[in-house]
């Protein structure tokens, strides 16, 4: 009897891709309290920080050694309430000790880089829903909803570039980059919600 051999290393790349892709499928659920249909991904997309931040990847890394980097988090919503339907994207942001980030409900605080141009993100009042769309990866972090629209969502969705640069408290600019390509899950997400076509 021939048995197959198979790499450790390959199963853990294979598994983890199946991870990947299960974890950002997009997901629906009824929400009890207020009878609204909330459409989410099952994980949120994470954004690591960028080599290229102002003054280049050496003084970046020279800067963050032995320091906790952030990270951040984004992932549309969908709420759906009888048919009156409204889009919000939802932002995380989980700081580490590398750079105080200032208030992300602030105005021009966060801004998305896409294949497309640049959009200053703005904040808006969610659904007060009986349980959000993610759940917060830092308790201590930063969450709020932004302004989505379905043009900028499908833009998202066409975009190779997903960047999001959020404005720190010394007034300084942190860069996030996906990582991982977004575009599957994004256009995933869209068809889920019957957004086709132009």
């Amino acid at each position: 009897m021939r048995h197959l051999s198979i790499p450790g290393g390959l199963i853990l790349v294979l598994l983890s891709a199946c991870a990947l892709q299960s974890s950002t499928k997009p997901v629906e659920y009824l929400d009890d309290r207020t009878a609204m249909t909330v459409g989410s991904l099952k994980e949120p997309i994470e954004l690591v920080p960028s080599l290229h931040q102002q003054g280049g990847s050496l003084h970046v890394l020279g800067s963050l050694v032995g320091k906790k980097v952030s990270f951040a988090y984004l992932g549309p919503v969908e709420w759906d309430r009888s048919g009156a339907i409204a889009y919000g994207l939802w932002i995380h942001i989980a700081p580490g000790n590398d750079r105080p980030i200032a208030d992300i409900r602030s105005p021009k605080a966060l801004t998305m880089i896409l294949d497309g141009g640049t959009r200053v993100l703005n904040p808006i009042d969610a659904p007060q829903l009986g349980r959000g769309a993610y759940q917060a990866v830092a308790s201590w972090g930063q969450t709020a909803y932004f302004e989505l629209t379905v043009e900028m969502l499908k833009q998202m969705a066409a975009s190779e570039k997903l960047q999001l640069d959020v404005r720190a408290a010394d007034d300084s600019i942190v860069n996030f980059v996906a990582s991982n390509d977004t575009r599957e899950p994004l256009t995933a997400y869209l068809h889920s919600r019957g957004i086709t076509g132009d």
